[in-house]
């Protein structure tokens, strides 16, 4: 009886424990603070993904939608803004979710942490060098 007891308790605490590591991807759909894009957030396998689903202004001057003119590989300067990965593999480590992300507007990666902010807020910051840095908010949308 008392190691049943025992027993059930150290299995509570291995799995109150493993809650208090892992933080739950912050998963759906958010907009930048300025409104001008939208962002799916998923839970890939334990690290975050994110994709580009959405723009305020779609379509590039001549009416065709913006491609990912500024990316550094001239194979996939054709390809369409809206779809593009945005963050692959950032993992938590205990306080937030750090990695790289793609930012379409310039072309470059850069190492990025992700932070909640609230329940319905996001802290993005980005990173040149770990020196220069910007921070952009997100807000829940769905």
């Amino acid at each position: 009886m008392i190691f049943d007891r025992l027993a059930i308790a150290a299995a509570a605490l291995l799995v109150s424990s493993a809650a208090v590591h892992a933080a739950p991807a912050p998963s759906g759909l958010w907009s930048l603070s300025n409104g001008k894009a939208q962002i799916r957030i998923s839970d890939c396998g334990g690290s975050l993904c994110a994709t580009l689903v959405g723009l305020r202004k779609p379509n590039a001057k001549d009416g065709t939608p913006k491609r990912d003119r500024k990316n550094p590989d001239p194979a996939l300067r054709g390809r369409p803004v809206i779809g593009l990965p945005l963050v692959d593999g950032m993992r938590f480590d205990g306080a937030q979710w750090s990695g790289r992300f793609y930012n379409p507007d310039d072309g470059r990666t850069y190492a990025g942490r992700i932070s909640a902010d609230g329940p319905n807020r996001l802290k993005l910051k980005g990173c040149v060098v770990g020196l220069l840095c910007k921070t952009q908010s997100l807000t829940r949308l769905d």
